[in-house]
């Protein structure tokens, strides 16, 4: 959840390695570091807490070199202290390092018995360590790495420069992603083609167990055996300039309302709007034998996951079942034969979900991926992948991430749905036709931004806040209590609303604000009651619907915001943009930090 960058340049580096910095910083932010190697010398400089403290820092006492690299930190070992920041050194090697080493106890405890000092509370320092006791046994660089790396059990990215080798740094990967950046005799690394796009566009990314010997004029590549090998210089469509905010006061407010243009990208890649047929991308396996569908996926994705189910079993006719990624595999259930396993991830990288996607692959599943970076590793260790077209995404908050993955989920199941025959042309059509007006619908939606403004200084009041839907409203309350809880730090759940009765409604009062998600579908009046029930308790409601929906029951809410009338395939797309603005505007009311909410990170590459 790191971000790391290493830079063997023509130029003094640290400059370069804060900008590439910024651009990771949505990785973590508890601390930062850069460290360069200076007539052969390490010289370090590290802040706790944002960047702009370490960007302080080198302006007061700034560091020279041409070779060097740098960290932003989210914390898992030890506190988010200057001494836990890194790069750490012993004054031989100096690293950076995305990810947990699952045994460094038990490193670090051989070590000090043989006289190490210990100064960090960090897993990370013992593979310092390791290599330097190496190099003192008489190993070169390469062989000290190479020999530690085989005593690290756990998931990690490292980029790593030694006292003496001004022309050398060494880039290590197993479970965290690493790519490799080719420019003009300059050489980078970083943990993925963002941090590293206004340096260069060629990127090679290091496959599992991989380590690179990187000089400036080119990179040596091993397998976790130690041959050397060849990995695919690519171009990288991701660019420098599709990062800034804009005019956008906060990265999260901007990709909020990008939502229409990217699903639009999304459906252009997929579905032909003339025709109104899904092309998916080619697939080495049959949709029409699939048995089961398994989907998996962390957070967000999760939700989106739970709304695929809905479709998969209403309109494919295909039983589906739900999982969250990091308890997946851990059941060690026997997968059914012909199963298709979906695995969702904005990154590509999460780490709970590509462990479940390898546990499906050795149960023999036919395995597709959903994610926003095309090299990521779920898209290379997949049968199939469909990409969602949302850009970068830097606010932590996943925004259009989200509505992309709903969309791809949405031709996937039309897609197998029509190829089944669980549903005939005019539908088939029906559904492509509700799909292509999303992205104007979208439009449409924003335009409550300023009335969702206003009613979140009310949520903001409060302690609590819950959120209730049925069928796929009620992934969508989860999704719009996470945002809430992520970005304000207000307690708030998401209940299917048939289960209030169930426990839950003892919580309502006055003081209580539901938010109420109910398009007119068949499920509406089972839903109508509920709010009723929530009503007659004192709970004040925001109600979410469209104009017959409102005609019904507004004049009993507290506050309505009405929404186009729209298919009901495609209500959940449309219903996530009003709980992502409240959710928005209620932090900026709160004065929280929208972009960086506190003790989390945007791409989570360790369990």
């Amino acid at each position: 959840m790191c971000g790391i960058l290493g830079i063997i340049g023509t130029q003094e580096v640290a400059p370069l390695l804060v900008d590439g910095l910024k651009r990771l910083e949505y990785r973590g932010y508890d601390s930062a570091g850069v460290a360069t190697l200076v007539n052969g010398a390490i010289e370090r400089r590290r802040a706790e807490g944002k960047l702009v403290n370490l960007e302080a820092l080198l302006d007061a006492d700034p560091v020279a070199g041409r070779i060097g690299i740098g960290h932003t930190r989210w914390a898992t070992h030890g506190a988010p202290t200057e001494v836990n920041a890194h790069p750490h050194t012993d004054g031989k090697v100096v690293l950076v390092h995305n990810g947990i080493i699952e045994n460094f106890h038990d490193l670090r405890t051989e070590l000090a018995a043989e006289g190490e000092p210990f100064e960090t509370e960090t897993d990370t320092e013992v593979i310092v360590r390791l290599i330097s006791r190496n190099l003192r046994d008489g190993g070169t660089p390469q062989q000290a790495v190479a020999a530690a790396l085989e005593r690290l059990e756990g998931a990690f990215a490292l980029a790593i420069l030694f006292a003496g080798h001004d022309e050398l740094m060494i880039g290590a990967r197993r479970g965290s992603p690493l790519a490799i950046g080719y420019g003009d005799g300059e050489m980078y690394l970083g943990s993925d083609a963002l941090a590293l796009a206004p340096l260069t566009r060629r990127i090679c990314y290091l496959e599992e167990g991989d380590w690179a010997e990187v000089t400036a004029t080119g990179a040596v590549v091993h397998d976790d055996a130690g041959r050397v090998v060849e990995r695919e210089v690519k171009l990288t469509a991701t660019s420098g300039a599709m990062i800034g905010k804009g005019n956008y006061p906060h990265f999260m407010l901007k990709e909020i309302y990008e939502q229409p243009t990217v699903m639009g990208d999304t459906l252009h890649a997929v579905l032909n709007p003339w025709n109104q047929v899904v092309k998916l991308p080619d697939m080495p396996f049959d949709l029409t034998r699939i048995t089961k569908a398994t989907i998996v996926a962390c957070g967000t994705s999760y939700h989106a996951g739970l709304v695929a189910k809905y479709w998969f079993e209403q309109v494919a006719r295909v039983p589906a079942e739900v999982d969250i990624a990091s308890e997946f595999r851990y059941r060690g259930m026997d997968m059914p034969q012909g199963g298709l396993a979906l695995f969702i991830s904005q990154s590509g990288e999460t780490a709970d979900t590509l462990a479940a996607l390898r546990y499906a692959r050795d149960q023999g599943q036919h395995v597709l991926s959903i994610v926003n970076v095309a090299e990521s590793a779920m898209a290379r260790e997949a049968d199939a992948v469909m990409l969602t077209q949302a850009g970068p995404e830097i606010g932590v908050a996943s925004t259009k991430a989200f509505t992309t993955q709903l969309t791809v989920l949405a031709c996937l199941v039309i897609a197998t749905a029509a190829q089944r025959g669980a549903i005939d042309r005019e539908r088939e059509a029906a559904l492509c036709q509700a799909l292509t007006e999303v992205p104007s619908r979208a439009n449409d939606v924003l335009i409550h931004d300023d009335r969702l403004a206003e009613l979140a200084h009310e949520v903001a009041e409060s302690r609590d806040v819950l959120y209730l839907g049925r069928g796929t409203g009620f992934p969508i309350a989860l999704e719009g209590a996470l945002k809430l809880k992520e970005i304000s730090y207000i307690h708030a759940e998401g209940y299917a609303a048939g289960e209030m009765k169930h426990g839950p409604i003892a919580l309502i009062d006055e003081n209580v604000p539901i938010i109420v998600i109910a398009p007119s579908d068949s499920l509406f009046d089972k839903t109508a009651s509920n709010m009723q029930e929530v009503i007659a308790r004192g709970g004040r409601v925001i109600f979410l619907s469209d104009a017959p929906g409102i005609a019904k029951l507004g004049n009993m809410a507290a506050a309505t915001i009405e929404l186009p009338v729209i298919d009901p395939f495609v209500a959940p797309i449309l219903y996530t943009i009003p709980v992502q603005l409240l959710a928005y505007h209620t932090a900026v009311v709160k004065g929280t930090d929208v972009d960086q909410p506190r003790n989390l990170a945007k791409s989570v590459t360790v369990e």
